[in-house]
């Protein structure tokens, strides 16, 4: 990553939250160092932590995701960590009816909030809001499907001539472009009409919003270091009791980093080397990715660079 993208390096210590009641927004790649600089701030403030994780919902897999420790959890009021079950689907909308009253109750109490988590679009829902749209039923996603492939790609575009969401779907995204006409086709309405109503659950005007991080060799380092930690911490024992269960692959859970590829060696597939090496490499992907996205989507935020930062965190 660019080094300009984090413009500051400062240890935890150094940051304050501006006044007693006020919401600071703390997103960051994987092993950047966000919980950590969370929990040191908790600890001087009292804020109260709301989880912006989507792995970290769950109960099932504390270790494998760097959930925040029974520690941890002692020294800070931590919500929304460990709260959900392995069966549970988790969507961006169900996490934002959930912290939504949590971030208003502490707002009442006047107490710091920090909003802490990877999953950019956590950030995203809860900063512009989700878009209301009903319902669209399978007859409406298959008439667009078929105008499609039918018709072919102009043809849609031509049809969602008035919708400028158009201009914005990249050549050849059919399963946008099939969304936006089947929107179009079920409501009457284009999709960026409905964008248009999106309002924000909760007033977040003046939050501060940090990302953690560094450049991209450092993250890189401290994911290896952290799957080694994870072998030490119980890992494995997470993992096989997860298997144990037998639930669907389709479910968020089983498709943590980790999971799969701790699950191989488990059941005599590959060697625990080979997981380790896969889980590195599924990591630093995902940091990839994580970067990438905040690259895009948070270049407004306060960057900076946790010093000494615990890459179990």
């Amino acid at each position: 990553m660019r080094r300009a993208f984090y413009r500051r390096r400062m240890p935890s210590a150094s940051f304050q939250l501006r006044q007693p009641s006020s919401v600071t927004l703390i997103a960051g790649p994987t092993a950047s160092g966000k919980s950590a600089l969370a929990l040191g701030m908790a600890r001087e403030t009292g804020a109260v932590i709301i989880n912006a994780d989507s792995q970290q919902l769950y109960a099932d897999l504390r270790i494998l995701t760097a959930r925040p420790s029974i520690e941890d959890e002692r020294q800070a009021d931590h919500r929304l960590y460990g709260m959900a079950d392995a069966t549970e689907v988790w969507s961006v909308g169900r996490w934002l009816r959930a912290s939504a009253p949590l971030i208003k109750a502490a707002d009442i109490e006047r107490r710091p909030i920090l909003i802490v988590g990877g999953t950019g679009l956590y950030f995203t829902a809860l900063l512009q809001g989700l878009v209301n749209l009903p319902d669209i039923d399978d007859d409406e996603r298959k008439a667009a499907e078929t105008i499609y492939d039918h018709d072919g790609e102009e043809a849609v575009r031509r049809l969602l001539r008035e919708d400028g969401a158009q201009d914005k779907i990249a050549p050849g995204d059919r399963q946008r472009l099939v969304r936006a006409l089947s929107v179009l086709r079920a409501t009457g309405r284009t999709l960026t009409a409905w964008q248009a109503d999106t309002r924000p659950a909760i007033d977040l005007t003046g939050c501060r919003k940090i990302i953690t991080g560094g450049d991209r060799r450092t993250l890189y380092e401290r994911c290896e270091k952290r799957v080694d930690l994870m072998i030490d911490g119980g890992a494995l024992d997470e993992v096989a009791r997860l298997l144990r269960r037998e639930l669907p692959p389709t479910l968020p859970v089983m498709k943590a980093v980790g999971v799969r590829e701790f699950g191989e060696y488990l059941t005599g597939k590959t060697t625990l080397e080979q997981a380790s090496q896969a889980v590195r490499q599924a990591t630093r992907r995902y940091i990839k990715r994580q970067l990438t996205w905040m690259r895009a989507r948070m270049a407004d935020w306060d960057c900076v660079e946790v010093a000494g930062s615990d890459v179990s965190r």
